[in-house]
């Protein structure tokens, strides 16, 4: 079915109708096609014929209730009274109306209507059954979003995308159904929805018109485009997306990589039912490496010998091959920093310096397990207690408890916990005092670039490596797992250090994500 509009769904709400038209007028500067107005954003009355002048492109009229996500403050009569003014005016092409009251607003001119459903709880069991009820109602496009709980909530949405008779957007809110809204094209969704304003808070998991310009590929998203992603808890700081995306586009491969949150405890759930997608290949962090390794059918050496994996890829026969691109990067990072520090002296081997490593999960196992092979002198220390002495024990070193890190002397500190990451960007794993000047501090987050620990230890006259030079590295090995081409370093260090400045995530507040709203908006509306 062709709609004649864009792909992009861009929802716009807001309290005022001057801001209405000003984010009107923005969002098709910005290339928006298909705008839906959230009518029950307005504080006041609303107007038609104020908005009507600014009108570009298809508009869909949405006036949605308090039980369905939305904020319209009245009884059920004036809110329906408010859709069929909305369909009469001339100013809407298309009108949203939930499932239960689609059967009296009957169809009117032109107007084509979606007939949704939405549950901000949960995905029903009973999803299945509601769809084809909805099946039978008038209408145009059939819209469903659920909240997904687990991964078998995307997995059973994904099933119902796929099979729908009928023009389908159907997806679940959320961080763990995000995907979901991407695969909706992948298998016939005839649009997807999208934010322009991101901090409006319109909905769980919804990207903003920004994010399809910069990060997801969603215009060309079709049946035959291949599936990759990043699975973790949290991945919502992940610069995966951005990265991937970037270098699957600039080497023309039909794929689109996406951010997969995965709870402890439910990856190996997770690769099982995203089968149905499927996925081939998995970007794995925190804190999934280790339950990673064990589904790798196959696996690359070091994955046997550190017990963890960040990389998955499906092999023909539908199994995983196993890989830790961290295991090389990390030495790699370390070891060009020696070169460039050395210039045309000696250049330090790692055989000569003792380093204190910071954590004993996936990324500090892999850095261990290199590090000893190089014969560096080890000291681990973590806030689990017999996690790194089973990891001190397996690569034949010292290790000391987390309470007297402070007391170890060392040449380089490696940083494998998340302390410091984004959003808790005010804290660091050390104490300040342990900085002395000529130590090289390692840390090995990357989002943001310059971390406390980064920014104190420069401030105190050590030599630093962050995490950005690390997760290239480590980033480009796995693309090379995923498509078979070997990407330029160069290149993907200059767009992650784009997407970190200061300047860039400035400009994307400003001008990216709309016009400052002194409106102090906020909403849970599902879309």
């Amino acid at each position: 079915m062709s709609l004649g509009v864009d792909r992009v769904l861009v929802v716009i709400g807001r309290t005022r109708h001057k801001m209405v038209v000003v984010e009107l007028q923005e969002a098709v500067k910005r290339g928006a096609k298909f705008i839906e107005l959230r009518l029950d954003f307005l504080a006041k009355a609303i107007d038609f014929k104020r908005l009507t002048p600014c009108k570009q492109c298809p508009w869909v009229a949405t006036i949605r209730r308090p039980s369905d996500g939305g904020r319209f403050p009245g009884n059920e009569q004036e809110r329906q009274t408010i859709i069929r003014q909305a369909i009469v005016s001339g100013a809407f092409e298309w009108v949203d109306l939930e499932t239960d009251i689609a059967k009296s607003i009957p169809r009117f001119g032109p107007v084509k209507r979606i007939i949704s459903y939405h549950n901000l709880t949960e995905t029903p069991q009973d999803l299945d059954e509601i769809y084809a009820r909805m099946l039978k109602q008038d209408g145009d496009v059939y819209k469903l979003a659920v909240l997904a709980q687990s991964p078998t909530d995307v997995a059973r949405i994904v099933r119902l995308q796929k099979g729908a008779p009928k023009p389908t957007v159907a997806f679940c809110m959320g961080d763990i159904g995000q995907p979901t809204r991407f695969l909706s094209l992948k298998y016939g969704a005839p649009f997807i929805y999208a934010a322009f304003n991101k901090e409006r808070g319109i909905a769980p998991g919804l990207p903003s018109l920004a994010e399809f310009k910069t990060t997801y590929p969603v215009r060309s998203i079709d049946r035959d485009t291949r599936v990759f992603g990043v699975a973790g808890d949290p991945v919502g700081h992940s610069l995966g997306p951005l990265l991937h995306n970037h270098m699957l586009q600039r080497l023309k491969v039909n794929a689109v990589y996406l951010p997969f949150r995965v709870p402890r405890g439910l990856f190996k759930e997770a690769v099982e039912e995203y089968e149905e997608i499927p996925v081939e290949g998995y970007s794995v962090t925190i804190p999934h490496k280790e339950a990673a390794a064990l589904l790798g059918r196959e696996k690359e050496p070091n994955v046997n010998v550190t017990g963890a994996a960040n990389t998955l890829v499906r092999r023909d026969d539908g199994k995983f091959l196993a890989a830790n691109t961290d295991y090389s990067s990390a030495v790699d990072s370390i070891k060009a920093f020696l070169t460039q520090r050395a210039q045309d002296g000696p250049v330090a081997q790692l055989s000569q310096v003792s380093c204190l490593i910071l954590g004993a999960g996936g990324v500090a196992r892999a850095i261990a397990y290199a590090l000893h092979r190089e014969g560096t002198q080890l000291t681990i220390t973590s806030r689990t207690e017999d996690r790194s002495q089973r990891l001190a024990e397996e690569v034949k070193c010292r290790t000391v408890d987390w309470h007297a890190r402070h007391n170890v002397a060392f040449d380089v500190i490696i940083n494998c916990t998340p302390v410091g990451m984004h959003p808790n960007v005010d804290e660091a794993p050390v104490h300040f005092s342990v900085l002395k000047p000529g130590v090289i501090v390692f840390d090995t987050i990357y989002n943001p670039e310059t971390t406390l620990l980064i920014r104190e230890a420069r401030s105190r006259g050590c030599e630093t490596i962050t995490g950005v030079d690390m997760f290239v590295r480590q980033a480009a090995r796995q693309f090379e797992l995923f498509v078979g081409q070997e990407p330029d370093l160069a290149l993907m260090r200059g767009i992650v250090r784009r997407a970190l400045s200061p300047l860039t995530k400035a400009v994307e507040a400003t001008n990216v994500e709309g016009p400052v709203s002194d409106e102090g908006e906020s909403d849970k509306s599902p879309h």
